[in-house]
């Protein structure tokens, strides 16, 4: 995952092969598979490179349909589906191998006036400077050492606020599984939404899954526990910076048969400006 904005910029600018089909490069990772959210981000970066119009993205639905290699690029090959004067349609398959391991449709919409409300934010959220780095809150759970994580997410500032395990600081008496950090990309990114929503995408799969296992006595991330993202949605609802804070409230409001069902609710100064949703493997594994 890359160590740095430079590197997540530069991870998010594809190679046209030609018209609607575009090459991702890979960063230096220790990971065995690439990160989901890169791949989103990637597919994503690539489906809006094809628009003529005022369009951006305000939903996406996408599948994880098998690992991809860190080891070789992947290829995006964008279809498009429709161009209307208001919404734009993008099909997106990712490739490597000869294999396809990823497919997203995403919905584009010019902005336009409208009825509006929304959610309000959470009460009693420590600020993101009295939090600790989300590398310490799972280096104490994991044992593996705060540098480790650091090392895989360093484009992204990530501090832990919270969540509802056992003498954690979150009631879970109506979510047992509740889970906040503070996100956002660490240093300044160009002024192009664009380019945020993808580093959004990006980030949104950091943390989601792992709220799923929250309430269990397993360590996520750890030898006793196999995960993996099966699919992701995102809904994104006003303008943001992703340079800037971003509170992720995330719940997972059911975990069976070794799939956990995780939402997530990001906010900015106080505005609801995005809504995830995923579900992913969670299957319990002997370690030895």
């Amino acid at each position: 995952m890359p160590a740095s904005v430079q590197e997540l910029t530069a991870l998010l600018e594809l190679e046209e092969i030609e018209r609607t089909l575009y090459r991702g490069s890979q960063p230096a990772t220790s990971l065995q598979r690439a990160f989901g959210g890169q791949v989103l981000a990637q597919a994503l970066t690539a489906a809006q490179q094809t628009l003529q119009g005022e369009q951006t993205v305000h939903s996406l639905h996408a599948y994880f349909l098998r690992p991809g290699r860190t080891d070789s690029p992947i290829i995006y090959d964008v279809e498009l589906l429709r161009d209307g004067r208001s919404f734009a349609t993008r099909r997106v398959l990712a490739r490597q191998g000869g294999s396809v391991i990823f497919t997203v449709s995403a919905s584009f919409h010019v902005a336009e006036a409208g009825l509006e409300h929304q959610d309000p934010f959470p009460a009693d959220v420590p600020a993101p400077e009295d939090c600790p780095r989300l590398s310490e809150a799972m280096a104490a759970q994991s044992g593996r050492r705060a540098a480790v994580w650091e090392a895989e997410w360093g484009a992204l500032d990530v501090r832990y606020a919270g969540d509802s395990r056992r003498g954690g600081v979150l009631d879970g008496t109506d979510h047992p599984a509740r889970a906040r950090v503070w996100i956002k990309v660490a240093g300044e990114l160009p002024d192009s939404p664009t380019l945020h929503q993808a580093a959004l995408a990006y980030a949104s799969d950091l943390t989601l899954l792992a709220v799923s296992v929250v309430p269990h006595p397993v360590v996520f991330g750890g030898p006793g526990l196999q995960a993996a993202s099966i699919d992701h949605s995102m809904w994104f609802h006003r303008p943001f910076r992703a340079d800037q804070w971003l509170l992720y409230d995330q719940v997972s409001p059911s975990a069976r048969s070794s799939l956990g069902l995780s939402t997530g609710r990001l906010y900015q100064d106080g505005q609801l400006v995005a809504t995830v949703a995923q579900e992913g493997l969670i299957r319990v594994i002997d370690p030895a």
